[in-house]
């Protein structure tokens, strides 16, 4: 599913639950999954035992594993990429299958080329095309070679037969669909530039385990392989991003009007232990419905109120014939007129609307919505002059992925869409996914053959663990809480420690469209729900004291206020306006009759950086005529947020599952980055959390906020968010920690070394400089968890296997699929409620307290049922999944940047205009880059930040 760089979209959970794990409840609500399962639905599933017919005996090259460990104990300790200690022990012994498939590769090397291109071009899709032209040239001292090379479309060539040198091959250019060059075609010469032989056997060694090859870097030759792998998909398929392919005949699904979900193959080799194995995944993204461009226009104006659709357009290809040839095109920009009303010049006819020149130029073309639809400007990227178009004589090509944001709606169908059970996503794997990918013997056209690689086209075997849950308990002094498949029922029972509640304040946001269900503050439906919601709070253990204070707000209509800017300054005064008169209540209550891009985000800013009062928002559809278990359930969920925003600690583990954490003073880190994604205005910052826990129960985390440089994945101002951590845990505990495990969020693993140059030193750093009367230096632990893998596990037998066939809570793979030297480990210690369930991947890049490999994996495992918000165990370890929220609410702040739609960007920075140069695009970013700052301004209030406002 599209989400480029992680640019999230709407806050995560901001209504109700949030999607690691669910939200829970005190009704526990652990529901079952539609698709699958014992008893069947609407596309199977099956006990893990049947996923598969045939032996399922764990792979014969992990048989010496524990000699390989026993082989790294010889290595001289060092913190930085820590090799493995250990494999795990604890738990129940299960066998799984996983989409890795093992790669058969020939004895000798793999020859490596840099290709110049003269004259050179950086535009992407002329060279992935010249690169086309070079497989179909038939020059006397190439032509041999072509069935042996791979390359990446780019500048890297590999061969399996070493090329002459030097080595110069020339094209002609022409746009594939056209006959061939004619007298006027650009010619282009590939100067093909050896520069390494890729040796196999040393790869091997590495594999193998060889401690003196740990340090020999493996990339070069993987990424060799991986073009290998993947030129029949770049063939005969689309790629998205690095390693994700799409087909014309795979499956697909409509998503919203003109765009459609399509399903595709991902693919990677991955070193791992004894094998080069290629790792195999289903994905999914959107892409543009061909069709004709006017009739998607007009679909998407109907469904965003009249809308112009310049970000569903930006960049997309459309073929024109009214020239007499198909010519194939980039949308530059959509004009603000329609061909009636849009003027320019030409020798032919002077000065002249778009509308008149067709009529005049192009008889035979009878224009439909001359005057209802703007035109497009199809000119190039550099050209100074513009070229309008109609929209109606433009044709969108097939193949395109949609770049922009979804809506909520469209990210729903996709999800629906793209949630298949395990035994689907199996069969979708191995019996098309592989022959799609040119992986099974004799696919035509494939390089494999020419290479000597082959793929074995069996799942690999490989042995894993069911971990036991923790013990839970609620109200103090209370028994444990029975745990049964990563989760838990709180029905009757009190908070472990509840918050204070002096005064709160109910809220009410009308609709001027007439969507609001009451007729202002005193409604008696309202008063049933502040009633009912002070009720619960009551019950499970908070301190509540007077009714609260009823405010009712009406907005001013969408049509009249589209970016809500005046809807929003009426919130702000009438918070205001009560505050100065009453005083700041502990929370407040908000009631939304509806999802909003404007209204939540801007209440959340209000709140938490102007006024500093936490806020609760509920939308009024899940309150209101509901089944009242449903809307105590609601409750209970909204419950669970408040109290630990109000300092309150809703459960706790047992002293055992925490003794990893408590035999020493130990804080515990989340840290996350998220990035301005499509829809965003060009030079948005990006936004860096770090939160961190302050108590002995390891419940509250405080966070720090700061924004930084678009797109920028390390955390500039991290040695100050951790000094401010470090401040607050020694207020609340009277000393400074004397361990940090530190848990990263969001970086690939091409950048677990920039972590290593970037950020540890920035850590050390705030150790120095935290107050302190004497020299302070905690051992400190990094460890990177990783959620954007393709790995996935199927149970071998339906003793392994949930109802819905997935694997169960506390699985933990750390053998056979995993790295070779590093100490990384699969975990997943959630249920998965529908669809296949997804592992998170941790890895230690930085270690000073040598943890092993039980107290580590088992420990994670245990800290991941401390979610507050969820009566489950949470796929991603809590202190990750914090910041991960943390970062959703800044978003919040910078959402006129961030959510800037055509409406509202005007409103936000001026000057983004047509005709920039690369200097005026580059003074606009740092404009907005200013603009945000100011809008971002001291960040959280003062009264707010030691608390978990995001939560």
């Amino acid at each position: 599913m599209s989400n480029p760089s992680r640019g999230r979209g709407g806050p995560r959970g901001g209504y109700s639950g949030g999607p690691r794990g669910g939200a829970g409840g005190f009704s526990a609500g652990r529901g079952s999954s539609t698709r699958g399962g014992y008893g069947g639905g609407s596309r199977g599933g099956v006990p893990g035992d049947l996923i598969f017919r045939g032996p399922a005996s764990v792979d014969q090259r992990l048989a010496t594993l524990d000699e390989l460990v026993s082989s790294f104990n010889k290595l001289t300790f060092n913190p930085e990429r820590p090799h493995r200690p250990g494999f795990g022990t604890l738990g129940r012994q299960i066998t799984l299958r996983a989409n890795f498939f093992p790669i058969k590769l020939p004895k000798g090397p793999i020859y490596d080329y840099h290709v110049e291109i003269t004259p050179s071009t950086d535009i992407k899709r002329i060279r992935a095309r010249l690169f086309k032209l070079l497989e179909q040239s038939n020059q006397q001292d190439w032509e041999q070679f072509v069935p042996f090379i791979a390359h990446d479309s780019s500048q890297r060539l590999v061969s399996a037969k070493k090329l002459p040198q030097p080595l110069d091959v020339q094209v002609q250019y022409y746009e594939e669909g056209e006959a061939g060059p004619n007298a006027r075609s650009k010619t282009y010469t590939f100067a093909i530039i050896h520069t390494a032989d890729l040796d196999i056997a040393q790869l091997t060694k590495y594999l193998s385990g060889d401690i003196k090859s740990r340090d020999y870097d493996v990339q070069p030759v993987v990424a060799a392989v991986n073009l290998v792998l993947q030129t029949h998909a770049a063939r005969t398929g689309v790629r998205v991003g690095q390693n994700r392919y799409f087909f014309p005949s795979q499956e697909r699904f409509e998503l919203a009007l003109g765009i459609e979900g399509v399903k595709g193959f991902f693919t990677s080799a991955r070193p791992t232990y004894n094998e080069l194995m290629v790792n195999v995944g289903v994905c999914m993204t959107a892409f543009y419905k061909p069709g004709n461009l006017a009739d998607a226009m007009m679909a998407f104006q109907r469904s965003s109120d009249g809308a112009m659709p310049q970000r569903f357009t930006q960049k997309l290809k459309v073929t024109t014939r009214h020239l007499g040839y198909a010519q194939k095109k980039p949308i530059k920009k959509i004009m603000p007129t329609s061909a009636r009303r849009t003027f320019f010049h030409c020798e032919e006819y002077g000065k002249i609307t778009v509308e008149e020149y067709f009529r005049k130029k192009y008889p035979h073309i009878t224009l439909r919505h001359a005057d209802d639809l703007p035109v497009v400007d199809i000119s190039g990227p550099n050209s100074k002059f513009s070229i309008y178009v109609p929209a109606e004589i433009c044709e969108i090509e097939p193949g395109q992925p949609f770049r922009g944001r979804l809506n909520e709606k469209e990210t729903s169908n996709m999800i629906r869409f793209a949630c298949n059970p395990p035994k689907v996503n199996a069969d979708t794997i191995t019996e098309n996914g592989l022959p799609t990918l040119g992986f099974t013997p004799g696919t035509l056209g494939s390089p494999l053959s020419g290479f000597g690689i082959t793929v074995d086209n069996n799942m690999a075997v490989v042995p894993g663990r069911e971990l036991p849950p923790p013990r839970l308990t609620y109200e103090a002094g209370g028994r444990p809480l029975n745990v049964s498949n990563g989760s838990w029922n709180i029905l009757d029972v009190k908070f472990y420690n509840g918050g204070a509640i002096k005064s709160w304040w109910v809220m009410v946001v009308r609709e001027k469209d007439g969507r609001s269900v009451f007729s202002g503050a005193d409604d008696p439906l309202l008063t049933g729900i502040w009633r009912g919601f002070g009720e619960k709070c009551r019950n499970s253990g908070m301190s509540l004291g007077s009714q609260p204070v009823k405010l009712a707000q009406s907005l001013i209509s969408r049509a009249e206020d589209p970016g809500r800017q005046q809807a929003l300054d009426s919130i702000r005064q009438k918070i205001k306006q009560n505050i100065s008169e009453k005083g700041k209540p502990s929370f407040i209550l908000v009631l939304l009759s509806r999802r909003d891009n404007f209204i939540y985000p801007g209440i959340k800013r209000i709140c938490d950086v102007e006024l500093g009062v936490h806020t609760i928002h509920m939308l009024t559809d899940k309150v209101v005529g509901k089944d009242p278990n449903k809307q105590d359930q609601y409750f209970s969920n909204i419950a669970l947020k408040l109290n630990t925003k109000l300092g309150g600690i809703n459960h706790v583990l047992d002293s055992d599952s925490l003794k990893w954490l408590t035999k020493a003073k130990t804080m515990v880190v989340g840290m996350d980055v998220t990035h301005p994604g499509p829809g965003s205005i060009e030079g948005t910052p990006s936004i860096a959390a770090v939160v961190a826990s302050v108590d002995s129960s390891f419940v509250q985390f405080p966070a720090s906020l700061r924004c930084q440089e678009t797109k920028k994945e390390m955390i500039t101002d991290l040695a100050d968010m951790m000094i401010d951590r470090l401040r607050l845990y020694a207020e609340k505990n009277q000393s400074l920690p004397d361990r940090v495990f530190v848990y990263r969020d969001g970086v690939s693993e091409g950048q677990f070394n920039t972590v290593l140059e970037e950020e540890l030193p920035k850590i050390l750093e705030a150790f120095k400089r935290v107050p302190q009367r004497k020299p302070y230096r905690p051992l400190l632990t990094i460890i990177i968890c990783g959620k954007r893998h393709h790995a996935k596990f199927w149970p071998t037998d339906s003793q392994f296997a949930d109802r819905n066939g997935n694997t169960r809570p506390g699985t933990v793979v750390d053998r056979g699929v995993t790295a070779v030297f590093d100490f990384d480990f699969y975990l997943q210690p959630h249920v998965g409620l529908q669809g296949h369930v997804k592992a998170t991947h941790y890895t230690v890049v930085y270690d000073e307290n040598r943890l092993g490999a039980d107290e580590l994996q088992q420990g994670t495992h245990t800290a991941s049922y401390l979610y507050a918000r969820a009566t489950k165990a949470v796929s991603l370890v809590p202190a990750a999944y914090y910041a991960d929220l943390a970062c959703e609410r800044g978003r919040c702040y910078l959402n006129d940047f961030l959510s800037a739609d055509d409406k509202m960007s005007s409103s936000v920075v001026s000057g983004k205009g047509r005709g920039k140069g690369k200097a005026d695009k580059e003074e606009e970013k740092i404009r907005v880059f200013k603009e945000a700052k100011k809008a971002w301004g001291e960040g959280v209030h003062p009264d707010l930040r030691e608390s978990m406002f995001y939560i």
